[in-house]
């Protein structure tokens, strides 16, 4: 045997402490309810923009549905067995509950930048000790949370106003 080669013996397998999946399993259960509530506003929307924003929500049901599946596969590939039911989902999620109403285009903006931004928080809220344990979970984390982010970006400016400011010439 060369020594460019190691050994099967000298291989040590990956074991992730408790903590991990744990942590993963909140962000997977928030990232889930993000896609059934940002599909409940899609249904339910009305109002001016509809089409756009109709198709916008659409993009974060996708958005939100790609994340879950990276994070459940990685629970996986660390050996955790990611936990996606509903009732699971239903009892654990740190996200207030959509109305079952329908929703304005307006009120749609504002319940759902709300929630995205409330996943990112959780996600936020589990990043450190996830790092600490496992940079590659942490690294689809930072994925997650860009991604999220640019979506509630883009989503909020449907209802953001322009703040104007005259400069003056010792401003500039």
């Amino acid at each position: 045997m060369t020594t460019s080669r190691r050994r099967s013996e000298d291989v040590r397998e990956f074991k992730a402490p408790r903590s991990l999946p744990q942590n993963l399993q909140k962000v997977l259960v928030d990232l889930i309810e993000l896609q059934l509530q940002s599909k409940q506003a899609h249904w339910n929307l009305v109002g001016t923009n509809f089409r756009d924003l109709h198709l916008q929500l659409d993009e974060i049901v996708d958005t939100a549905r790609d994340a879950s599946d990276t994070i459940a596969e990685r629970m996986r590939a660390l050996d955790a067995v990611p936990d996606g039911r509903s009732d699971t989902i239903a009892a654990s999620t740190t996200l207030p509950a959509i109305p079952p109403t329908e929703l304005s285009t307006t009120n749609a903006v504002d319940h759902v930048g709300t929630r995205v931004d409330a996943v990112v928080d959780t996600i936020r809220s589990v990043h450190d000790e996830v790092d600490a344990t496992d940079p590659t979970s942490a690294d689809l984390l930072h994925r997650i949370i860009n991604d999220l982010e640019k979506a509630a970006w883009m989503l909020k400016s449907e209802n953001h106003t322009p703040w104007r400011r005259a400069w003056t010439d010792t401003e500039l």
